[in-house]
């Protein structure tokens, strides 16, 4: 049956938390997650983005969405509507092998108060339940406490480090 509208295509793709509305990322996201990557805390991770690359990164978030059924989340508050930030699980290619990976990011406000460990716990469901998968990754800058917290609060174990981009990262498995 073919669907009758984009708005039901996008409805049909919603994720419901306790406390999170997750939305496959689209294109119409583009405005949030340039936002999100202005947040001064944030682009202290993932640097300076412009309009144009926001735009790309999107249509490749919703090419793999489309193509492939998997890739990451908005995240917004299901109370307010506010944009807590992006995650969720997406296929990488992480220490030379093709694997599922877990990861976040929030705007700074919403940092500590349990959101990346809810988005992942979301993405674990949809990684084992709903994809039959036998291991999820995760992987963050090694000075990234705050992250490496999330990752074994979500039961992931520390494997090894790993170099991303001439960087060296800590590599979780579970």
């Amino acid at each position: 049956m073919a669907r009758s509208s984009r708005w039901e295509t996008v409805m049909e793709d919603f994720r419901l938390t306790e406390r999170l509305r997750l939305e496959p990322v689209a294109e119409r996201h583009a405005g949030d997650l340039l936002a999100l990557y202005r947040d001064p805390a944030v682009a202290e991770w993932y640097g300076e983005w412009t309009r144009e690359q926001i735009e790309a990164e999107v249509a490749r978030m919703a090419a793999h969405w489309r193509d492939d059924g998997v890739h990451k989340w908005m995240a917004y508050e299901r109370t307010s509507g506010d944009l807590v930030g992006r995650g969720g699980l997406s296929r990488q290619r992480v220490d030379g092998v093709d694997r599922l990976e877990v990861g976040w990011v929030l705007h700074r406000r919403f940092w500590g108060q349990g959101y990346a460990t809810e988005i992942g716990r979301a993405a674990l469901s949809f990684a084992f339940d709903e994809l039959g998968a036998r291991e999820v990754v995760s992987f963050t800058e090694v000075h990234n406490l705050r992250s490496r917290a999330v990752m074994e609060r979500l039961g992931f174990h520390y494997s090894k480090e790993i170099s991303v981009g001439g960087e060296p990262f800590a590599l979780y498995v579970l």
